[in-house]
């Protein structure tokens, strides 16, 4: 068995039901612990767009959501949910949307904890996320470093060269763009996006998120309307799917519980990152006067990205496979079910699919670019930013060019190994997490935490410097 393969089956398994059960039963434990904080989406909604100037911190809070959004809003919107179609059957789509519902409660827990332990760098910035939360509420610095290990090498696979292969494969596709002339473009314009840190990224991303986000969402509408003659058969199909054993009718392909079950939620949180660690690492950089703020302000996002992004994808690919039986059975190969189902939409279908893949590619490139380089600098220490930056911009040019099927496995197993140490952190801190909720409760959700944010001694040398 060749490495290739090696590592394409533990991915396999560790994408099945070992990490389906430990993030999802996360979810749900989370909820219960919570006391249900997914009933405070709304008003979480609000204050995302409130500014909190008088609080600590590097970014607005709006900033640290467009910037996490920017990496979790990505292809896995769009050709996630096709591949979890062509794989597990319409009833996938179900249980891909309860993994956002509950998911919401992970994603609050994890960004809490990240930015109750964030510290204070040398130069003043902030810095926070899952090994902070391994470090200072576990004391297990071990967990800490593994958890910044995986995810700044695995940022250069999933948020780096398989988003540029995907930004340059459509131009190429669609325009015929030589990949080299894209590959350049792209590496430029990232560079001088991420060569002014933090500051520089979160305002392109608060430009283009609203925009990206806005776009897709009123295309799907559109088409949804278009298609509304099958739109009610299409949710009955979805829902009575995920609970029965037998081929779906309308053309679909024949799915089983299980199978259902397990794409739809490994698309699912694949998609919305809930319980991997990512994050929080850019939440911690938020302007916020306590902890609970900046969580509920981040566990918006899992809502926009798969409560809100993956249903409507899932709701236009449905409908377009019922009006067009004969773009299903595509042997499981999502891109191209996805592909060809906007395509029956005329006039808008394609262009709304390739101004969605390309935006939503090079939003991920900027938002994971952040990722990386913090923990990076947890483990090396400041003097890593800039060839960290170098590394990401090579990584950008050469991942536009190159065929990345073992990049993409490899960066697969690291992105859900991420997740162990992270949930380990969130299960362990769970009364920690508790109390901070119950502590904001009610009119104290506007107390400022009083707690000293610590001043980082080795931030210029890093944990391993």
């Amino acid at each position: 068995m060749s490495f290739g393969q090696i590592v394409g089956t533990i991915d396999s398994f560790l994408w099945g039901w070992p990490l389906i059960i430990l993030l999802f039963g996360t979810h749900i434990f989370m909820t219960f612990r919570t006391g249900f904080i997914q009933k405070d989406i709304f008003k979480a909604i609000r204050m995302s767009v409130t500014k909190d100037p008088d609080a600590e911190g590097d970014v607005s809070q709006f900033g640290a959501l467009t910037t996490a959004l920017s990496s979790t809003i990505g292809t896995g919107n769009i050709i996630g949910v096709g591949t979890a179609i062509a794989m597990g059957g319409p009833g996938s789509v179900l249980w891909m949307w309860l993994t956002g519902i509950f998911g919401i409660a992970t994603k609050y827990a994890e960004t809490l904890i990240g930015v109750k332990y964030r510290v204070k760098s040398e130069n003043g910035s902030m810095i926070g996320g899952a090994m902070y939360a391994l470090d200072r509420g576990l004391h297990a610095k071990w967990a800490g470093i593994l958890f910044a290990i995986l995810a700044a090498v695995c940022a250069f696979g999933i948020g780096c060269t398989v988003q540029a292969n995907a930004v340059a494969a459509n131009f190429t596709t669609n325009f015929g763009t030589p990949a080299v002339i894209i590959a350049v473009i792209l590496a430029v314009v990232v560079g001088l996006v991420i060569i002014g840190g933090i500051k520089s990224i979160t305002k392109v991303s608060e430009a283009l998120v609203p925009f990206m986000a806005l776009f897709y969402i009123v295309g799907c509408i559109i088409i949804l309307v278009m298609n509304r003659d099958v739109l009610g058969e299409a949710v009955v199909t979805i829902c009575s799917s995920a609970f029965t054993t037998k081929a779906a009718t309308g053309g679909f392909v024949g799915s089983t519980i299980t199978i259902a079950c397990r794409y739809g939620f490994a698309r699912g949180l694949f998609s919305n990152e809930s319980g991997m660690g990512s994050a929080p690492l850019v939440a911690s950089a938020a302007q916020t006067r306590n902890p609970k703020r900046q969580a509920l302000v981040s566990m918006t996002g899992t809502f926009w990205d798969t409560v809100v992004i993956c249903l409507m994808t899932g709701l236009v690919l449905t409908t377009s496979i019922i009006k067009h039986p004969s773009i299903d059975g595509l042997s499981g190969n999502g891109s191209e079910l996805t592909s060809k189902a906007f395509s029956m939409i005329p006039y808008i279908g394609l262009p709304i699919l390739i101004v969605g893949l390309i935006t939503f590619a090079f939003s991920t490139i900027l938002g994971w670019y952040y990722y990386g380089e913090r923990c990076a600098v947890y483990l090396f220490g400041e003097k890593i930013i800039f060839p960290y930056k170098i590394l990401w911009v090579i990584g950008v040019f050469v991942g536009s060019m190159v065929e990345l099927n073992l990049i993409w496995d490899l960066a697969d197993l690291m992105n859900g190994l991420m997740a162990i140490p992270n949930i380990i952190a969130v299960l362990l801190l769970s009364g920690v997490i508790a109390a901070e909720t119950k502590k904001y409760s009610g009119t104290h959700i506007n107390d400022k935490d009083e707690t000293e944010i610590p001043t980082l001694k080795n931030s210029k040398s890093g944990v391993l410097g």
